[in-house]
């Protein structure tokens, strides 16, 4: 006859749940003894009942085992985060070194080396990236060309403009130079003029003079 499996879920009934604990604890540390015994292992075993009560057992000493269980738990933790460090640094090494294995065989190609690997449809393909290279390249040369020949156009326009100002700056020098010189030339021919004035005068004066003694000899006369 087989003997009916107990489910497992918690005892209700108290008494029954202390008598069971016991029973089980003292199984479990049989069956940890019998562990340590037969596989030479060093074993540990820690139980708090319901009501905070300890229970424990150790094939040695327990404090050395788990002095022991947290040296190698955290030494596996560290082992294992620079294992996965590692890996990680690992793969994207790889992944970079093919990224840049790849972009070296496509500038190779587009410099017309490395061909024979590729099939009709591949050097399709890489015509027309040529081809619209090309283009954006002939695109912005125009653009560089015609920016060099706007700003060769302005700076033509300053000179011309800067040119025109000298022009006027002298012209202005020009004229001032003959309004400071004028009054100097002036004098000999106002002096010259008053003295013809003179001349003229005293010539007049003369005349006058012969002709009053003219009519002062023809009135005395019997």
């Amino acid at each position: 006859m087989m003997r009916e499996k107990i489910k497992i879920k918690k005892i209700d009934y108290l008494p029954a749940r202390q008598v069971t604990f016991s029973k089980r604890r003292r199984g479990i540390f049989k069956k940890a003894a019998e562990l340590s015994v037969l596989c030479e292992s060093e074993v540990a075993v820690v139980i708090f009942s319901a009501t905070g009560k300890l229970s424990d057992y150790s094939s040695s000493s327990i404090k050395d085992v788990i002095e022991r269980y947290e040296a190698r738990t955290n030494g596996v933790e560290k082992s294992d985060e620079q294992s996965l460090e590692l890996q990680l640094d690992n793969e994207n090494h790889t992944k970079l070194s093919t990224e840049l294995e790849e972009k070296n065989r496509q500038l190779r190609q587009m410099k017309g080396e490395d061909l024979e690997e590729l099939d009709l449809d591949e050097l399709l393909k890489l015509e027309q990236l040529v081809e619209a290279t090309l283009v954006r390249v002939t695109e912005t040369k125009e653009e560089l060309i015609m920016s060099d020949i706007v700003a060769l156009e302005k700076k033509g326009t300053e000179l011309v403009e800067a040119n025109n100002q000298m022009v006027v700056l002298r012209e202005r020098m020009v004229m001032l130079s003959k309004r400071n010189t004028g009054p100097a030339l002036m004098e000999p021919s106002e002096s010259a003029t008053s003295t013809s004035c003179n001349s003229a005068l005293s010539l007049s004066l003369e005349d006058d003079c012969s002709d009053d003694v003219i009519l002062s000899l023809k009135l005395g006369r019997p």
